[in-house]
């Protein structure tokens, strides 16, 4: 077999962080800078400069994939829908690819982390692996053979963004998003959701290691908070699979290590499922917060 190499860079808010696979998939080189913050030159110049590190320590021009926070418009090529805003409405694409000479691939963070998991994580042999993000934001990626539906309009796995289903009015309403909208998913099932859901309790800021800590502890209003939030989490997943009906869900981000979410979420979705049987696993990233930088250097798994 022919050597060649990999390069991944997973494009976070605070940080870019940069890996390089060999062709038997060992991994041979990684570095994590800070991500410039509020331009987009600086952006584009901070990965030229990761990924030409990369080359120069494997001695090879390698083959580049990127996790951003956002989408290529299948339209105009510039980005739409990303947390970091300088980047929206850029050419991100192809300038990189102007500087870095050579055929890039670009795809939505969560993809890359649903690459990644699929590819060799916890969804390896899976045929249709859903990947959730849980963290400041809710997000989500498909992946079919272990390869990404990106979909037509760029968007497919975008469930944050949905009405949290089989809840009331009053609940949908008072949830604003970013977004604009109200009762989307995400003001439901983030980090800030359950901050915000206990500081209406008790009036007190805590962060969300805190209350889970206090849930342990017995503190009844924080495990009214994760009660809530696991109920919450069972209706959203439940939608999903009863419209892509998964072989299993992995989840990631800062939420994804409460380990009490997998089987207490898992024990309460069925009456939300329509199907006698529910087969669908619902499972922790294997890779960590590695998945998004790993699943970036897979999209070139051809």
């Amino acid at each position: 077999m022919n050597n060649f190499y990999r390069t991944g860079i997973d494009l976070g808010g605070t940080k870019i962080e940069s890996i390089v696979f060999d062709s038997r998939g060992a991994q041979v080189f990684r570095k994590r800078i800070p991500s410039p913050q509020g331009s987009y030159t600086d952006t584009v110049s901070a990965i030229t400069e990761l990924v030409l590190e990369a080359d120069k320590h494997v001695h090879e021009i390698t083959k580049v994939g990127i996790g951003i926070p956002g989408a290529l418009s299948e339209q105009t090529g510039l980005v739409k829908n990303a947390n970091s805003t300088w980047l929206i409405g850029k050419p991100l694409k192809l300038d990189l690819e102007y500087c870095l000479k050579r055929h890039i691939k670009i795809e939505n963070d969560a993809n890359c982390f649903t690459v990644s998991e699929a590819v060799d994580g916890a969804g390896a042999q899976a045929h249709v692996v859903f990947g959730v993000i849980l963290g400041t934001g809710v997000g989500g990626g498909i992946t079919i053979n272990a390869k990404p539906l990106r979909g037509i309009n760029s968007i497919a796995g975008e469930w944050g963004h949905n009405p949290l289903p089989w809840t009331n009015e009053q609940e949908l309403n008072q949830n604003k998003c970013y977004c604009g909208k109200r009762g989307c998913i995400e003001t439901f099932l983030s980090g800030p959701a359950i901050e915000k859901n206990y500081y209406k309790k008790t009036g007190k800021v805590l962060n969300v290691e805190n209350i889970l800590a206090l849930s342990e502890a017995g503190d009844l209003n924080a495990q009214a908070i994760f009660n809530e939030f696991e109920i919450h989490l069972a209706k959203g997943l439940a939608q999903i699979i009863n419209v892509l009906d998964p072989e299993l869900i992995v989840i990631g981000g800062g939420l994804s290590n409460i380990s009490r979410l997998y089987d207490n979420t898992a024990n309460r979705w069925d009456e939300y499922i329509f199907s006698d049987r529910i087969n669908t696993k619902l499972v922790p990233a294997q890779h960590g917060d590695a998945s998004g930088v790993r699943g970036a250097a897979w999209l070139w798994n051809d």
